[in-house]
């Protein structure tokens, strides 16, 4: 289904039951039709859409008659006692259809809840009555079986006249008195000879209300494992104003058109929020399913792409990178989303790095073989030999830059404590962007576990 709406109203809030209801209205149009109004829900499972609709209300507990006069099939079992629970006026020799004037409660008729007073019953059985007298047709519903298949056709002009005589409690053989009161109607006569419908009450006079308004379900996105889209679908351009919320299970709101941007966002915000509170608590308790790619935190690297270096026309974009996977390149559709995908990253790094402890590589020195390992705890150091000895040991906050060719070759400048001077180290390494990747970690996390700022935001999260 293809949506287009425009916010109207601001959202609102509402307790039902303690479970907290945001709404809105909107005004929904498919590109092809007049708009009409939709009433948007937001609730921590669900976001709905609404129509108003008019139900008109009935004496009986089914639904009112129909709107449009189309000829329907209704199927009827008969009853040991009552029959099929109908009467009947009219006849060829009124020239008048075959009307139904009563359906009485709680039998085979009632039953159905598809049958109704002002009914023209069309065919028996597949077999044409209209130009049956009364009395005849009478006979064939008597002699048309224990299973009937009616053929009908709803006129609203004959209702108000078949309930007053109902109401006047006129015996079913009076037939001759209906008829000449519907004759002696012009709407009617010109509803039946036209095929057209009047407003005329169907129900009893007495119990004529106006007609109930209700809010009817259009849609229902179930919000475990969705998410929020301003893109068109299967393309990175971007609606103005505009989003959709899709579900796992293909459901889709359709498109939600917002003029005012202010409006837009807190839609994107509210239902963001409880899209990700409903995931976290799946996984909590089902837990991770099979990935199907997976990456060390600690030999990826995370980076914000800036907007002047973006491929395409999506925002909010970043960038991974893990040695022996292809790069990712992923978009997410708001700032606040962005931030806290790169808070969450920089948390992760800090709890595989402490994790992890220590990582060492294999590299090569001035010609010689050795390890260069990056410890949490007290930094870079260089073993060479056999009996693995320290050639030389830096911590963290010693290295001033570094560079490398891309390859295997990578140049680490550390500053000496005393002496304030930079000392170069040169080494090769065959798997330099593992060792880029991890060394980026390292940092990261170091810089990262001593911010008081960084430190109470994880928390926040």
């Amino acid at each position: 289904m293809k949506i287009n709406a425009k916010m109207a109203t601001p959202i609102e809030e509402k307790i039902d039951h303690n479970l907290k209801i945001r709404t809105g209205m909107v005004n929904v149009s498919d590109g092809k039709s007049k708009p009409e109004p939709l009433r948007l829900n937001l609730t921590m499972e669900l976001v709905t859409l609404q129509r108003l609709e008019v139900v008109t209300p009935t004496n009986a507990q089914h639904n009112g008659p129909p709107m449009e006069s189309k000829e329907r099939m209704v199927q009827i079992t008969r009853q040991k006692e009552g029959g099929l629970g109908l009467s009947i006026k009219g006849g060829a020799e009124h020239k008048l259809p075959i009307l139904i004037s009563r359906i009485y409660k709680d039998q085979a008729a009632d039953i159905t809840g598809q049958l109704f007073v002002g009914d023209a019953i069309i065919k028996v059985n597949g077999e044409y009555i209209t130009a049956c007298p009364h009395d005849d047709a009478v006979n064939i519903l008597r002699n048309a079986g224990d299973i009937v298949v009616l053929t009908v056709k709803h006129y609203r002009a004959a209702t108000p006249f078949l309930q007053k005589q109902l109401a006047k409690e006129t015996p079913d053989s009076d037939n001759d008195a209906t008829c000449a009161e519907l004759k002696a109607d012009e709407g009617y006569k010109s509803s039946v000879d036209n095929g057209t419908i009047s407003r005329s009450c169907s129900r009893p006079m007495s119990i004529c209300s106006e007609p109930e308004k209700k809010w009817v379900e259009v849609v229902a996105v179930p919000l475990m494992m969705a998410y929020v889209t301003r893109y068109i679908y299967g393309t990175d351009k971007l609606r103005p104003n505009a989003f959709e919320v899709r579900g796992l299970n293909g459901a889709s709101t359709g498109i939600i058109h917002c003029d005012d941007l202010a409006i837009l966002s807190q839609w994107l915000k509210l239902i963001t929020d409880n899209v990700v509170g409903l995931t976290h608590l799946q996984l909590n308790v089902a837990g991770l399913s099979k990935a199907l790619v997976a990456y060390k935190v600690y030999q990826t690297m995370f980076r914000v792409v800036k907007e002047s270096e973006t491929v395409d026309s999506r925002q909010h974009c970043f960038l991974l990178q893990s040695s022996g996977h292809e790069p990712r390149y992923l978009s997410v559709e708001t700032r606040q989303e962005l931030l806290r995908i790169e808070n969450s990253w920089n948390a992760a790094i800090v709890t595989s790095v402490i994790k992890l402890g220590r990582k060492t590589f294999a590299v090569s020195h001035h010609g010689k073989s050795g390890g260069l390992t990056l410890d949490w705890q007290s930094g870079f150091s260089l073993a060479e030999g056999a009996d693995s000895a320290i050639v030389w040991h830096y911590k963290f906050s010693q290295l001033r830059g570094s560079s490398d060719d891309g390859k295997s070759k990578l140049k680490l400048h550390f500053q000496d404590h005393e002496t304030r001077a930079i000392e170069t180290k040169e080494l090769e390494c065959q798997v330099l962007q593992s060792l880029l990747f991890c060394m980026h970690a390292f940092l990261t996390a170091k810089v990262a576990s001593v911010d008081p700022a960084f430190l109470s935001s994880i928390q926040q999260t």
